[in-house]
């Protein structure tokens, strides 16, 4: 078993908060569109929108936004008010304009595992958006690589550590999407770390792997260095 050398981080609701903004926003789209159709539908039809919409606007708020005024348009049958238009939109620029709050023991996790790894920062989503957040976050010094990619599949997790000079058996992906940071690296030969958070986005649920012995949870980031010195005991034991 090679020995560890690359840890990528995510970043969305795995280094700071993401997903509580979208589901107040999604919130005040619902009291906009109460007349219109019950909370549950109109939800359900935003989720439909999203899914339909991944392949034409990618991830994060503006194509959020955008599917918000495409349902909006259609519950009303396009009677939607001008206003309800503008809210949407003012909606999503709070969004894109709110500072960042980290998640418990993020900062130290990175700080921590710095000087030993080479630290990646693998997100996805809009370019401009993410860019933002890491430089506010004030982790952007403490990786050794940032990649903003479109989606996070196989070939491109494949892709990513090639560019790097890494193995995928000697890396490991931390972040709380089991569909996008964890299966995608273990189907490569990786370590797949799950670290939960209480709110996930609907489009990112996956059910865990069984029996895959480089797959962890972590009840947060603050035991991540711990178990990354159990998995280098095994390593020096097996060697």
């Amino acid at each position: 078993m090679p020995r560890l050398t690359t840890i990528g981080f995510d970043a969305d609701d795995t280094l700071w908060h993401n997903e509580r903004f979208f589901q107040l926003t999604q919130e005040r789209f619902a009291e906009l569109l109460a007349d219109y159709a019950p909370r549950d539908h109109l939800h359900e039809r935003l989720l439909a929108a999203e899914r339909r919409n991944l392949g034409h606007y990618g991830f994060g708020i503006k194509g959020f936004v955008l599917s918000m005024i495409e349902t909006a348009i259609e519950v009303t049958e396009d009677r939607v008010p001008a206003t309800v238009i503008r809210e949407l939109i003012a909606a999503g620029q709070e969004m894109l304009a709110h500072p960042i709050e980290l998640l418990p023991h993020a900062g130290e996790a990175v700080e921590a595992l710095r000087h030993d790894y080479r630290l990646l920062l693998i997100t996805k989503g809009d370019l401009l958006d993410q860019e933002r957040k890491l430089a506010q976050s004030g982790l952007g010094d403490l990786f050794h690589g940032v990649e903003i990619v479109s989606d996070k599949t196989d070939p491109v997790y494949s892709s990513l550590f090639h560019r790097h000079g890494v193995s995928p058996d000697a890396a490991m992906m931390v972040g709380n999407s089991l569909k996008s940071d964890v299966l995608p690296v273990l189907r490569i030969g990786g370590w797949g770390v799950h670290v939960p958070h209480d709110l996930t986005w609907a489009l990112e649920h996956e059910a865990p792997p069984e029996g895959e012995e480089r797959f962890r949870t972590l009840s947060d980031l603050g035991k991540l260095q711990a178990l990354v010195a159990r998995i280098e005991e095994d390593f020096v034991a097996d060697g």
